[in-house]
């Protein structure tokens, strides 16, 4: 089969492998439909990252070179002899993230954790594999395409719900990526009454008032913190970091309201230097978000699906998967006006 291979930094090769036997508890999926994300393009342009190039990963025991994507979704191909909740001709979404599993969900992910697609073979191929426990069925209304989106916006659903925000609560995200975009979407299917997106494209920024925003900011020309107090005098109840970097990542708790809180949701490939007093002098609370629950997978799916939250609009280009370097990692790192590039391996809806 044909698949996107990471051998390192600045080199993935689109090239033919062969699928890995199918386990008693695995699902094999024809993948549709495969977004590419930006800890993808970390591992493109800055890594290894996340990618096991030194030793074996823990829960995949694979190592590089192996096949990129984590975001797809397609068409059960076939069924391991153990499997008993999905059929072959089910359309489906994968959660990409393998956990340990002994502990309750909110805790397992921060036991450790692998993922498809970065810690093993994943979704840019003809076909994957996955534990029967890591596959969705799609609803109707939802297609393959959106199917892609549901991990990415995943993570924006728990970000929100590891912000605890409240109904009415304003809302600031900084960075309008496909992340940043998704989580806006999430605050506004959570009831964030004011919610501000802020980045250096106003093509993203424009991207953003169609997922929700009620407001948009370009932080290249104005002060951020002074243009959101300008809005929301105290501050926002919540900001998110969806930049991943020093800059915004103090900003975001600057134009957070005392005892607000700051989610970090961005992957900071590299170190930044920060000093902590400045929590002391603002009370601003910091959080984090790494991944989903199973639960936030599954309640992405049902919001989606009912309209609720809403992913039409992110996507900006679809290629096919002989043009993932050029037309999508190459472009996703030039071009500041794409958000999410699909790639398209069977093409099914």
């Amino acid at each position: 089969m044909k698949a996107a291979v990471w051998y390192g930094q600045k080199d993935i090769r689109v090239e033919e492998r062969e699928l890995k036997e199918l386990q008693p508890n695995e699902v094999t999926v024809r993948v549709a439909w495969a977004g590419i994300c930006g800890s993808d393009l970390h591992e493109y342009a800055e890594g290894p990252v996340f990618v096991p190039v030194d030793e074996k990963a823990p829960l995949t025991g694979e190592i590089a070179p192996l096949i990129m994507g984590h975001e797809f979704a397609g068409i059960v191909e076939a069924v391991g002899s153990e499997v008993t909740t999905v059929k072959v001709g089910d359309r489906v979404a994968v959660n990409p993230t393998l956990t340990y599993g002994n502990k309750p969900e909110e805790y397992d992910t921060y036991d450790g954790f692998n993922f498809i697609g970065l810690h093993g073979d994943g979704g840019f191929a003809t076909f994957a594999n996955a534990p029967e426990s890591n596959i969705y069925v799609l609803p109707e209304p939802l297609t393959l395409q959106h199917g892609a989106l549901v991990e990415p916006a995943a993570v924006g659903v728990q970000a929100v719900k590891e912000s605890n925000l409240r109904f009415g609560d304003t809302v600031a995200v900084f960075g309008a990526g496909p992340i940043g975009l998704l989580t806006a979407a999430a605050a506004k299917a959570a009831g964030a009454s004011k919610i501000i997106v802020l980045d250096l494209s106003e093509e993203r920024l424009a991207k953003a008032k169609q997922m929700g925003a009620t407001h948009v900011v370009n932080s290249g020309e104005v002060n951020p913190v002074e243009a959101i107090k300008e809005i929301v005098p105290y501050g926002v109840d919540v900001s998110f970091e969806v930049a991943g970097v020093k800059a915004t990542f103090e900003q975001a708790i600057d134009s957070t309201r005392p005892r607000g809180t700051m989610v970090i949701v961005s992957i900071f490939a590299n170190p930044i230097p920060w000093n902590p007093l400045q929590l002391i002098n603002t009370g601003v609370k910091i959080t984090s978000s790494i991944a989903y629950t199973p639960s936030s997978f599954q309640q992405t799916i049902d919001l989606m699906s009912t309209g609720q939250l809403n992913t039409d609009g992110i996507v900006t280009d679809q290629i096919e998967l002989d043009d993932i370097v050029e037309k999508g990692f190459d472009v996703l790192i030039s071009d500041k006006s794409q958000a999410k590039i699909l790639v398209k391996l069977s093409g099914e809806q």
